[in-house]
């Protein structure tokens, strides 16, 4: 079965280890939209908001998933997804935090801010393969997103 609902799906992930893991397991999967992907916090506020010469993205234009890590450099996942919820152009984007982080302060935090979806990163290949597929599953195929706006 291919997986896909219209739309980007932004990766915010600083390892490169872990976005081909990533980009294999959706293979996999047979999960086909496109996938965007920034090493840092404020490279996926730039991508989404615009600045530094970037244009900002049309709301039709906006990713249809945004898969978190909390782990960034320049500015950590939780204060991507403050600012992600603070913008009235990206506040319903569906935010799932995809982290290896145990700690129980940001499982709490990430939903104090609005998380979607809080996802621990199995360390296992073919557990990371089946979450991932689960995840596209749930999330580009029977979850019935807010409009575009």
């Amino acid at each position: 079965m291919t997986v896909t609902k219209s739309g980007t799906i932004l990766l915010v992930e600083d390892s490169d280890d872990d976005v081909a893991l990533t980009m294999r397991a959706f293979r996999k999967a047979a999960i086909h939209n496109p996938l965007h992907v920034v090493n840092d916090g404020a490279a996926a506020l730039r991508y989404l908001h615009g600045g530094d010469g970037e244009r900002a993205l049309r709301p039709d234009e906006m990713p249809c998933l945004i898969l978190l890590d909390l782990q960034l450099p320049v500015m950590n996942g939780l204060d991507v997804l403050r600012a992600i919820r603070g913008n009235p152009a990206t506040a319903l984007l569906p935010v799932v935090i995809l982290t290896s982080s145990k700690e129980e302060q940001d499982l709490i935090e990430g939903y104090r801010l609005g998380a979607n979806s809080y996802i621990r990163k199995p360390v296992d290949l073919q557990q990371f393969q089946n979450a991932v597929a689960q995840l596209g599953l749930y999330w580009l195929v029977v979850n019935e997103p807010p409009p575009r706006v």
